[in-house]
């Protein structure tokens, strides 16, 4: 069976400004179990105490993250060759339960991890350290 590479989508496709912004650029898939690695937002900064917005971090980078490339120059490292990587989007945390919020974060990563998909996690505050 023929596993699919998912490659990020490329300036000439479509502008660097335009479409929905996943990581990389990458499609987002719901399924882990489809992908060796996956990238997963956690909109959370409950655990802050004077300045909050980590919440936002998951989109920002996103959003920054149409400059990089597939492959790295230097080393010539082309995961997206050897690798099935998507966008898993983000944990739906509940932003007024601390405690909630990390069962679904814990909850969400349990069901990634055991779809045998490793984790790459954008944003969050120190809280899921």
């Amino acid at each position: 069976m023929h596993e699919s590479l998912y490659q990020p989508l490329g300036g000439n496709e479509m502008p660097r400004f335009g479409g929905i912004a996943t990581m990389m650029r990458l499609p987002e898939i719901s399924d882990p179990s489809l992908l060796d690695a996956g990238f997963i937002g956690v909109p959370l900064d409950q655990g802050t105490s004077n300045r909050s917005g980590t919440r936002f971090g998951p989109r920002q980078i996103r959003s920054e993250s149409v400059l990089l490339r597939p492959y790295n120059m230097a080393t010539r490292a082309a995961p997206f060759d050897a690798l099935r990587v998507a966008d898993l989007g983000d944990v739906a945390i509940n932003p007024y339960n601390m405690a909630d919020a990390i069962l679904r974060i814990e909850q969400a990563y349990s069901d990634i991890t055991r779809a045998g998909c490793r984790p790459i996690t954008l944003g969050g505050d120190h809280t899921i350290t």
